[in-house]
């Protein structure tokens, strides 16, 4: 069947049935005509491809290599790295006879406490968007369709189903949606999958201003937008919205809907050709693809790059008297249950079975004679105090020279389907962490978690490692960062706070009433630490090393250059140290303007940079034109945001290093023209204040009086031009009448405003 006349050859019964699924995990076929049906899978960290067509599939998938959650993969901060795991699930994906993995997921973490924040990349959309891209170029470049999700302010579990995000225009399109955005005009996804909730009083998978206005219009994305499984409320009215693939299959159910609909009247054939020409075109496509040579997939490979990626991820919090990295004479007690049975993933439909897994005690076992080493198991599976394994904990961290303790959040504490209620480790965890940190002065802590947790303890210990949701070489990884055969160089790619109160959605978290208020607008994760001051328990971007790095210098292309032109910084940094190390370089954008609201600082770029001891080198960066672009509201469009920036180079949002300021040249903004528009505004056209100046100037000299001193008549003449432009009918009684009015809105309209 040939691709410039799909929708034509097929009946309409055909074409019904292509707009829903066939099963849990394909599309229809339609055999006469040769087309194909494609198989989608979970992921994102890996393929859950289920055994059965109408099998969930969680827990008894199809094994594949279990590389890291998104939150620790964020942690490296790493393009390249990304590209390389997309490309290793993408080859999988090939192997397994599947056409689109269900990832990357890229929403923003709102909160800590979100219950699919593991799945997600990050608290700001420059860094998920461009670490999304580069997922999705890796998946695809296999031949593979990657599909961006969950589109869009998919931040909560609680009520997911039907709450409604209320969000304000200029957080949604700086934050919400620029992700998204970057990720699709970057990555050129293939597919898009629409949100469960609501995003201001519309359902993500009915609502035409998000899935055709923005999506298609704005943002040129071409394929297959699908919902999430269970989120068409009304196929008729999603049809009409542009979802094109509602899954999972149902039976026939929607089918009925949509002739019902097509009888009524409330959708026509055309609407139905259009959905199905672009869901042929992505089907054909990637059966095309699937018919050429494919890259051997090949596990060993795929586990030692997934052992790779979780290294990378791992961030060093904390090292005081340099613990780490373990001496290779130390007698090590390794503690904790986490050790021998690792948590490696998160729960919920992104579990994958792996295809072997790493433990930190079998690593270590490997590197430590067994005379060198002991294990305690520390706490029971459910996490609670038992003062009996704590005890022996005590005794085998005492006779040892250093102590490592593996704790963290239990699946029971941490999946897609709940919110988290708190942000404590369990109690076993803590008690145990408080007990062998009394009697051992080098314990190094090592967590597991997809998420920020609380640290009462943190001043207790020397050293603490978080190894996030390493995936199934995690174990391997992190003996390779605990002994030094890697140094550090992870990241975080959210803030932790000090506590739920400091949070910016403490107040609207998670909603009430079916609705979920986002009342803190723009001061989302470090942007609203930064602004209100808050010290955060670790910031944004915090992560050390076995190495020093120092920033020695930074040149910018021209101290003074257009708004909408790209911007080169070159960074020039050394490593001080006595290892080889990793760096990750981040820009921040600081805003000198009383004009507009803006957070403290916001990431501008960042770039990683591997140096060897005693090494300088010259890192350059390129910040793109959205950097110096805002949302307005009034325009429906970004603009330039013009005059002084500050420029903040560092290795964390609270370790700047180096500043410099430019100057952003911005042309003239014509005036946004309709009848709410101020006299002043009006009169930055020239027959605006042709025609409003005198009327102005003579109206508030009379309502001045005629003994009025000059301030008093200038106080007038602030009120008046301050108006609302129709407003001024009422004040002149009528000299300046509706008539005029209305002619000044249509000859607005030519003349370069834009009228009501």
């Amino acid at each position: 069947m040939k691709k410039d006349h799909q929708a034509a050859a097929l009946t309409l019964d055909e074409k019904i049935r292509l707009l829903t699924g066939r099963d849990f995990w394909t599309t229809h076929p339609i055999d006469r005509l040769g087309i194909p049906a494609i198989r989608l899978s979970d992921g994102p960290h890996g393929v859950r491809k289920a055994a059965g067509l109408e099998e969930t599939g969680i827990g008894t998938s199809v094994p594949a290599t279990c590389f890291p959650t998104a939150a620790t993969l964020a942690c490296s901060w790493d393009e390249a790295l990304l590209r390389r795991v997309g490309q290793a699930i993408g080859r999988e994906c090939r192997h397994q006879g599947v056409h689109v993995l269900l990832g990357p997921g890229l929403n923003l973490k709102r909160h800590p406490l979100g219950g699919r924040n593991f799945e997600y990349y990050s608290e700001d959309p420059l860094l998920s968007g461009k670490l999304a891209a580069a997922f999705i170029r890796g998946v695809q470049g296999e031949g593979v369709a990657a599909c961006v999700k969950h589109l869009a302010v998919n931040n909560q579990e609680t009520d997911r189903m039907r709450v409604d995000a209320r969000v304000e225009p200029r957080p949604l399109h700086e934050l919400y949606l620029r992700n998204f955005e970057i990720a699709i005009r970057e990555g050129r996804p293939l597919t898009v999958m629409t949100a469960y909730n609501r995003l201001n009083g519309r359902y993500c998978s009915e609502d035409p201003w998000l899935l055709r206005e923005v999506l298609r219009r704005r943002w040129g994305f071409r394929g297959i937008v699908l919902s999430d499984w269970g989120a068409v409320n009304d196929r008729a009215v999603a049809l009409l919205a542009g979802l094109n693939l509602e899954m999972p299959g149902n039976g026939g159910v929607s089918e009925a809907v949509l002739r019902q609909a097509l009888e009524e009247g409330r959708i026509c054939e055309a609407d139905i050709d259009e959905l199905v020409d672009e869901l042929l075109e992505v089907v054909l496509r990637l059966h095309e693809a699937a018919g050429e040579p494919a890259h051997a997939a090949d596990c060993d490979a795929h586990h030692e790059l997934a052992i790779e990626a979780a290294a990378a991820g791992m961030v060093l919090l904390k090292n005081e008297g340099e613990v780490l990295p373990l001496a290779e004479a130390s007698h090590l007690a390794v503690i904790g249950a986490f050790a021998q049975k690792p948590r490696f993933q998160g729960g919920g439909s992104s579990q994958v079975v792996p295809t072997r897994l790493s433990s930190l005690w079998e690593a270590l076992s490997a590197r430590w004679p067994a005379d060198r080493r002991s294990f305690a198991e520390g706490y029971p599976d459910d996490g609670t105090i038992d003062e009996t394994r704590i005890n022996e904990a005590q005794r085998k961290a005492r006779a040892a020279d250093v102590a490592v303790l593996c704790v963290g959040l239990p699946d029971s504490y941490e999946s897609e389907g709940f919110d988290r209620t708190h942000l404590n480790l369990p109690p076993g965890h803590v008690a145990l962490i408080r007990a062998v940190a009394a009697v051992q002065p080098r314990t190094v802590v090592v967590l597991t978690a997809g998420a920020p947790v609380a640290m009462p303890w943190r001043d207790a210990v020397p050293a603490i490692v978080l190894a996030g949701l390493p995936g199934q070489g995690g174990g391997e990884a992190l003996a390779r960062i605990l002994s030094g055969q890697v140094s550090p160089s992870g990241k975080l790619a959210e803030t932790w706070p000090r506590r739920l109160e400091d949070t910016p959605a403490w107040l609207d978290w998670p909603g009430a009433k079916g609705v979920a208020p986002y009342g803190e607008g723009l001061f989302v994760g470090y942007r609203w630490y930064d602004t209100r001051r808050i010290e955060p328990l670790w910031p944004f971007g915090h992560g050390l090393s076995y190495t020093a790095f120092e920033y020695l210098g930074l040149e910018v292309g021209k101290p003074s250059f257009a708004a909408d032109e790209p911007l080169e910084l070159r960074v020039r940094i050394r490593n001080a140290g006595t290892r080889p190390g990793t760096e990750v370089v981040q820009v921040y954008a600081h805003a000198e303007t009383d004009v507009w609201r803006m957070p403290e600082q916001e990431l501008a770029a960042f770039a990683k940079i591997e140096l060897m001891p005693g090494e300088t080198r010259t890192l350059v960066l390129t910040l793109d034109r959205h950097v110096f672009h805002r949302w307005d509201r009034r325009r429906s469009d970004r603009v330039a945001v013009g005059g002084t920036w500050e420029l903040r180079v560092g290795s964390s949002s609270r370790d700047i290093r180096l500043h410099t300021r430019i100057e952003v040249k911005t042309p003239p903004l014509a005036p946004v023209l309709d009848r709410f528009a101020s006299v002043r505004e009006w009169m930055q056209l020239p027959f605006g204040k042709k025609r409003l100046e005198p009327l102005v100037e003579t109206l508030a000299r009379e309502m001045a009086g005629p003994e009025a001193p000059p301030e008093g008549v200038e106080f007038m003449r602030t009120v008046l031009y301050d108006l609302p432009l129709h407003k001024l009918v009422g004040f002149t009684h009528g000299r300046f009448s509706h008539a005029m009015l209305e002619e000044m809105l249509a000859r607005a309209g030519v003349e370069g405003g834009t009228s009501a």
